[in-house]
């Protein structure tokens, strides 16, 4: 049962990048994907390398500052030596600080997809712990993701869950579809995840089908490949954040053609006059035209004309991918996709309308299970104060100042403690050298963390968790049919302990054990949200074994609910009995809610608002940060699939042969990439998959300084978040801006840097306890 390195018998675990089974073969871990995903994500080849990397952390450990000077700002922070301490010691030394600060003082940091199970899940393990042992902490709201999303969806439309996750489904794609405009594209190497596990990665296969059957799919951005071969798809390169102002044009072609659905707009929406007067420049005199558009988009503007014309008539879907909202003005183009669609009169149908980020998770697309997965409860948290999770950095450096945030205007606080258990705020992040300076500015930051990376090097207390391989969980998933019990496959790496037992031991110190364990063991925990599921298939009249037989089993199907379209569905049907969850019951066109916050960079109604990070003589290239093929963010970034596809141990920026050309650029060369806020070094692919003056370098690389000391030190590794603004998408929403900036690339001829991002820390002799 403990997995032991040895044991050749295949048991089954699960990632948010799929199920599979693993087993001990000649010393090494061999990983396979579960036999029924008819397109396995190769993400799972990075735990075999990972599993006993020199980058896992082994003991606990101190930052030297910190035990000698004690809490307080720190310019050492990132650069210091760290010094091993007994497990006893450094729970004393977390005990003490959680005595000493206040929890309106406490910040619980935390970014999910630190694990597929339900219950040693990082985020809800630490709220959970916060919540009932300490009262409560100072939380985030919303994610790096869907920021803009999150906050603009639920005035115009409903919430971004219901149109993302049940709403299109990829049967309705495959079956009725006829026209797929893909706003950023559905590129497989986002829908290859899901929270909770994946057990079949169906995306590929249901655009074949479409495209089999003569759906036409658009891709629109910068990307050619942001979508499958098996799409067919034809390709509009599109000036990155620009694509409000291709949705303008495009509603300007429909309505000046009469090509638009009135009576739709009529019955369903509010607000069309107003965004009419504005397609049509009533109110500025610049219609939004196809001429406007064209030196905006890049794209001639007679094919936008054309485009316009080719939806009339046909069952369109819209879809706008998470990456247009992560930057200036993101709430925009979700927005405008919204219009855009609505103007086609087919919002609710069987694959057409509108629906926001079909692809870019596992999640969208799919069926809902009929019955519930258990998650870990988190307990009342005491503490009302939030931030948006883009603004940790603003918070740590500007406390006391006030901001603006979807209506209401609020006081970022005085955080004396972070704890953060699971996320690496060190890739989420934009602007690193300005989070550098914020972090430097806490008293006390604590760690939990199975590797050194650049968030755990920034630690003052350091607490060695488990990777996901070396405990026992439970897989599940609403949009998933497979619940997996998630086999413990090797023992804990030196004395790293789950969260969970981390936790406890704090509680217990706290005098807080029964009330963040309520006496339960890990195993019993298992067994307690694996019943509340059993139990809720009994209620339905399925059958359900009882915890012993699923272990034994290793997973359980779970049934699935039917395609009804969800909430756009019911709308479509019955607009007076099913209204929308929006102030007036209907798409808002024109949200007086928002024209009335007053947001300069927000207003009333779809608009284009130019960007200001655009190229200029001293960064002539558009940057696309996006998220990598192989890997989730940073996690696991030294595994083996995600070494092989570094060059010289640098992450892989991709640049159009011209490009390339006018800067004296060859295949493989290393680069240096800058602007004003920082370097990175990457090595170059020359590709025409990437239109003209754009450059791709993903995101997850470790952020690796060549010199910790200096301000604005050169990344040698290849982290596009040294050169990334940290600014709100507006004061609606303040969403992150991380997917685009403004940067210049030249060949590198210095003597190349050595990569250390995965080396330990400096470790002095254990300290006297």
């Amino acid at each position: 049962m403990t997995g032991a390195e040895g044991d050749t018998e295949f048991r089954p675990h699960s990632a948010h990048w799929g199920v599979f089974s693993a087993a001990w073969k000649q010393g090494a871990l061999v990983v396979r994907p579960h036999p029924d995903d008819p397109d396995p994500n190769r993400i799972l080849q990075n735990f075999p390398e990972a599993l006993r990397h020199e980058a896992r952390i082994a003991r606990p450990m101190v930052r030297r500052g910190w035990l000698e000077r004690g809490p307080g700002a720190d310019p050492r922070r990132g650069r210091d030596e760290y010094v091993p301490v007994s497990w006893d010691r450094a729970l004393d030394l977390v005990t003490a600080e959680l005595r000493r600060v206040p929890m309106e003082r406490i910040f619980g940091g935390s970014y999910g997809w630190s694990s597929a199970g339900r219950f040693h899940h990082a985020q809800s393990q630490v709220h959970r712990f916060l919540n009932t042992a300490v009262g409560g902490y100072v939380r985030s709201v919303n994610s790096y993701s869907a920021g803009a999303s999150n906050v603009i969806l639920p005035h115009v439309l409903g919430p971004m869950e219901e149109i993302s996750r049940r709403n299109v489904s990829w049967e309705q794609v495959a079956e009725h579809s006829e026209l797929v405009l893909a706003f950023g594209g559905m590129a497989l190497k986002n829908s290859m995840v899901a929270g909770g596990g994946i057990s079949r990665h169906i995306e590929r296969g249901s655009m074949a089908a479409a495209a089999a059957r003569g759906c036409e799919f658009v891709l629109i951005g910068p990307l050619r490949d942001d979508m499958p071969e098996e799409a067919k798809a034809e390709w509009l390169p599109l000036v990155p954040n620009t694509d409000t102002a291709l949705m303008l044009a495009l509603m300007h072609g429909l309505a000046s053609a009469g090509l638009h659905d009135r009576a739709f707009l009529d019955r369903y929406t509010t607000g069309w006059p107003v965004l009419e007067d504005y397609l049509f420049g009533r109110g500025d005199d610049q219609p939004k035209d196809a001429a406007w558009a064209a030196p905006i988009t890049g794209i001639p503007a007679e094919r936008i004309t054309a485009l316009a014309h080719r939806l009339a008539g046909k069952r369109v879907l819209v879809t706008v991918a998470h990456s247009l909202q992560r930057a200036e003005h993101g709430e925009q183009p979700v927005w405008a996709g919204v219009a855009l669609a609505a103007m086609l009169g087919q919002t609710g149908l069987p694959g057409g309308g509108y629906t926001y980020a079909l692809g870019a998770l596992g999640h969208t697309g799919r069926r809902t299970n009929l019955v519930s997965t258990a998650a870990l409860p988190q307990g009342r948290n005491r503490v009302g104060a939030f931030i948006p999770v883009a603004r940790i950095a603003d918070m740590l450096l500007h406390p006391g100042e006030s901001y603006n945030y979807n209506g209401q205007r609020l006081t970022y606080p005085d955080i004396g403690l972070v704890y953060w258990a699971g996320g690496n705020p060190f890739h989420h992040h934009q602007d690193l050298n300005r989070l550098r300076e914020a972090f430097r500015r806490v008293e006390t930051l604590v760690v939990h963390e199975l590797a050194w990376t650049a968030t755990a090097r920034h630690a003052d207390i350091v607490l060695p968790a488990t990777m996901t391989l070396e405990r026992e969980d439970i897989g599940s998933s609403q949009t998933d049919p497979l619940m997996v019990a998630m086999k413990q496959l090797a023992e804990p790496f030196a004395e790293a302990r789950d969260d969970y037992a981390i936790f406890t031991e704090l509680a217990r110190r706290l005098g807080r054990e029964e009330a963040f364990t309520e006496g339960r063991s890990a195993r019993d925990w298992l067994r307690h949200l694996y019943d509340r599921t059993a139990q809720d298939l009994r209620d339905k009249g399925f059958p359900a074994p009882d915890f012993e037989e699923f272990w034994r089993q290793g997973s359980l199907p779970l049934p699935e609910g039917p395609d009804t379209g969800g909430m756009l569905r019911a709308f479509h049907e019955d607009p007076e009995g099913a209204p929308l969850p929006t102030p007036s019951g209907r798409i808002e066109l024109h949200s007086s809610t928002i024209a009335g916050f007053g947001y300069a960079d927000c207003p009333g109604h779809p608009a284009w608002l130019p960007p200001q990070d655009v190229p200029g003589p001293e960064a002539t290239l558009r940057l696309v940060a996006n998220q990598p093929a192989t890997r989730l963010h940073s996690q696991l970034d030294f595994g083996g699939h995600s070494q092989e596809r570094k060059h010289r141990g640098r992450e892989v920026m991709r640049i159009h042969p011209t490009d390339a050309a006018a800067r004296g650029i060859r295949q493989d060369d290393i680069v240096r990439l800058f602007n004003a806020r920082g370097a990175c070094l990457a090595a170059a692919e020359l590709s025409e998959a990437v239109m003209p003056g754009v450059v791709n370098l993903p995101t997850g690389a470790w952020y690796d300084p060549e010199d910790p000391a200096e301000d604005r030190p050169l990344c040698v590794h290849g982290n596009p978040n040294v050169l990334t603004r940290d600014v709100g998408t507006s004061r609606l929403a303040q969403g992150c801006t991380g997917q685009l900036t403004a940067v210049e690339v030249e060949r590198f001829t210095g003597n190349l840097p050595p990569i250390r991002a995965y080396a330990p820390p400096e470790a002095l002799p254990v300290a006297a306890e």
